[in-house]
């Protein structure tokens, strides 16, 4: 047995803002300096990209992309300062989460091993 846990945050109104995959895709867009090209990557269409960008900075109210417009040689996008410090923070935050999950689960799997012994 073992624990899986799914990390998301979500608005006022319930609805999923962020998780693992508008982290792969910031991660992607660090990468390749292209919401399109992060997109291709995770074979994601352009537009549900650009959505989940949209959604996640207006639910925290700040700006994490710079976009660069202009034609396709000109166009992309790179994190805001306050965008690579969300990434960074969001990664420790959930390795803290995780390392904590994974001691609680031992803890669980001792106390029932204890009180139900085979």
């Amino acid at each position: 047995m073992d624990l899986k846990l799914k990390i998301y945050f979500v608005d006022e109104e319930g609805e999923k803002f962020m998780g693992a995959g508008v982290l792969w895709l910031l991660e992607g867009i660090r990468r390749h300096g292209s919401i399109r090209k992060a997109a291709k990557e995770m074979n994601l269409s352009y537009a549900k990209a650009h959505m989940m960008m949209r959604r996640l900075e207006e639910s925290l109210g700040r700006q994490v992309l710079s976009r660069r417009k202009g034609g396709e040689a000109r166009e992309g996008a790179v994190l805001t300062e306050y965008g690579e410090g969300f990434v960074e923070t969001y990664l420790t935050f959930e390795n803290e989460i995780k390392h904590f999950s994974k001691g609680s689960f031992a803890k669980f799997v001792a106390r029932m091993d204890e009180r139900f012994p085979e």
